[in-house]
């Protein structure tokens, strides 16, 4: 039980983190802070947060749990101007899905006070962001990827598993390097790939006809294009050494198709196509209870 969630950031990933502490009886009371006015006073109406503060460290202080739900490039000053009511008891979690660049920002801003943060990635999300659409339920059934070091302290690492364990949540600790890595592949390049194809077929002269006789494959492919251009221009600078490297990966294959087309070999196209098919008929999806997408 955590007497006072300090919530920096009340929109979809805080909004619903909030609650979910709430429903688990995890927590006494949210204090909140957004930057917009509009935003802090609906996360009140819809009991998200229980007192609003007028800054960043306002919602900081005297909170044994400080949420920072920011987009990633807000991270470190967010960080900076909380580091004062930092204390060795406090435990700072953020929910970004960049964590390399997450931790380089908290060691710059938190100094000393390093120990209290567990960067922290929940595989969760939906299309439509804004704490009209925080849920209780966002985070239950989902895989969470803690990213400790060795300067965080034991109490905040166990603290941290235990938090997100209680919400349903499975727990996974790895190192920031491999976490930006695994998810430039499988989650950032996609939503990459996802916008591109989208202003591929948009740009062309007949796009907009061509859309019109698009089907539930197109749909399926194209569906997280619609998330949040905000949240994925900071993912894609803050990832992106990753994200190039993945970006190489898909045009060797693009251009052993394209040569296999081009040389009318039905054979060897064939084959690729089934070791692809093959590679995602094997591949489960390890988290069942949400269907939208995942940052």
């Amino acid at each position: 039980m955590f007497e006072q969630l300090g919530l920096i950031g009340c929109g979809l990933m805080g909004g619903s983190f909030a609650l979910a502490l709430k429903r688990a009886g995890l927590v006494q009371r949210v204090v909140g802070y957004s930057p917009s006015t509009s935003t802090l006073q609906k996360a009140l109406q819809l009991g998200v947060i229980d007192t609003t503060a007028a800054s960043v460290e306002q919602a900081a202080s005297g909170a044994d749990l400080v949420l920072v739900a920011v987009p990633v490039s807000a991270t470190e000053a967010t960080l900076q101007r909380i580091a004062p009511a930092v204390t060795p008891e406090m435990l700072v979690m953020d929910v970004g899905s960049t964590k390399t660049d997450v931790l380089e920002a908290a060691q710059r801003a938190l100094g000393q006070r390093i120990g209290s943060f567990v960067p922290a990635h929940p595989i969760a999300g939906k299309e439509k962001a804004g704490v009209a659409h925080a849920d209780a339920r966002l985070y239950q059934g989902c895989q969470v990827i803690l990213t400790p070091t060795t300067d965080t302290l034991d109490k905040q690492r166990q603290q941290a598993q235990a938090i997100w364990q209680a919400l349903g949540c499975t727990v996974l600790q790895m190192s920031p390097e491999a976490h930006d890595a695994a998810f430039a592949a499988v989650s950032h390049f996609p939503h990459l790939l996802a916008f591109a194809l989208m202003n591929a077929v948009t740009s062309q002269p007949q796009g907009q006809e061509f859309l019109s006789l698009a089907g539930p494959g197109f749909r399926d492919f194209t569906r997280i294009a619609a998330s949040d251009p905000k949240v994925w221009r900071d993912i894609f600078l803050s990832n992106r050494q990753q994200l190039l490297l993945q970006s190489q990966h898909l045009q060797t294959q693009l251009q052993a198709f394209e040569a296999l087309m081009l040389q009318g070999d039905g054979a060897a196209l064939e084959a690729l196509i089934a070791q692809a098919s093959s590679a995602r008929s094997h591949w489960h999806l390890k988290q069942h209870h949400h269907p939208q997408p995942a940052c």
